[in-house]
């Protein structure tokens, strides 16, 4: 297993060597001049010691856009290695601490909406299984096909149509109330907890979806098999047979999916967050991607590829967990 898993970390660092390379080609090509935008800005400050030409000089020889793609790259990768990842452009502080900022309100809303979506699609996908071309198993597919049809941006002005505008019982947007400043310690965890419900709900509901429907094919799978006819026939339960021998095959399948929403609890929900006005990591970065703020965008997408391939062989490892049968060797 030890072996396995620095194995699979070497490579995860090779891979993440040449996205990045990737990625920064991509921002040393783009047709924009945002550069030039943002070293005209800085000439133009009231107070400004440099001029424009100065401006432009510094910041290409920060982010080696002087030297070629290769010699440039490997000028950022070393400022970025050493933890020297620059001032956020756009929100005029480093981006690391900006970072540090939002990333956690994104980390408990998709928290939050995980959880949720776990205790709601997989059972639903197993009882539809287990009530295959009954009346629960058509209304749990008509379920799941709306909640995998329906855009984030519609459901959100839905929801916030009803219990905004309609009933009043919840804010349109924003992460505090009016007297957020006036409550009690309590009060006030109150009062950010009710600014989340709207965007968990929104998440969960595009969510469940499609882990209902592929739980439900994957348990169908597992119960159509020969020993789970064998158990049947020797009389075992048909709550053991369910929970114990199917479930626990269906697992692998699952835990790949799983396994791969590991990025979406600290990448943040980008259209949520943006539709609901939570200053989460998902609203930072698409800010920062319209104002053209290359140094957070680069160490936003480069927090993303490794959340992907730390998620990867998270996978990888849970196989060996739920699944004797596999071995890592």
């Amino acid at each position: 297993m030890a072996k396995f898993t620095i194995k699979r970390l070497l490579y995860s660092v090779l891979i993440l060597f040449f996205v990045m390379f990737i990625i920064y080609v991509l921002m040393y090509n783009m047709p924009s001049g945002y550069i030039e935008t943002k070293a005209r800005e800085l000439a133009s400050r009231p107070g400004a010691t440099k001029s424009y030409a100065e401006w432009l000089a510094d910041l290409n020889a920060q982010y080696g856009m002087n030297q070629g793609v290769v010699a440039g790259y490997f000028t950022w990768l070393k400022s970025a290695v050493t933890g020297n990842w620059g001032d956020s452009w756009s929100w005029t502080i480093p981006v690391t601490q900006e970072f540090h900022n939002t990333v956690w309100y994104s980390f408990i809303l998709g928290l939050v909406s995980f959880v949720f979506e776990i205790l709601i699609a997989i059972p639903l996908g197993i009882t539809a299984a287990k009530k295959q071309y009954s009346f629960t198993d058509y209304f749990t597919t008509v379920v799941s096909m709306i909640c995998i049809s329906m855009p984030t941006f519609f459901l959100a002005t839905i929801l916030k149509y009803i219990f905004s505008v309609k009933l009043g019982w919840l804010d349109l947007s924003g992460m505090q109330g009016r007297n957020y400043m006036n409550l009690s310690d309590f009060g006030k965890f109150l009062d950010v907890a009710k600014h989340f419900i709207l965007p968990s709900v929104t998440l969960v509901v595009i969510s469940i979806g499609g882990l209902m429907r592929y739980t439900r094919t994957n348990m169908l799978e597992v119960l159509n098999a020969d020993y789970i006819r064998t158990a049947r026939a020797k009389g075992v339960p048909e709550k053991k047979v369910i929970n114990y021998h199917a479930f626990r095959n269906t697992l692998i399948p699952l835990v790949t999916t799983l396994g791969g929403s590991l990025p979406s609890l600290f990448a943040g929900a980008l259209i949520t967050e943006t539709l609901f006005s939570n200053r989460g990591i998902g609203y930072a970065s698409y800010t920062s991607m319209t104002q053209g703020d290359i140094p957070f965008i680069m160490f936003y997408l480069a927090f993303i590829s490794i959340l992907t391939l730390l998620g990867n062989l998270i996978s990888d490892l849970l196989y060996a967990v739920v699944d004797p049968r596999v071995r890592l060797s």
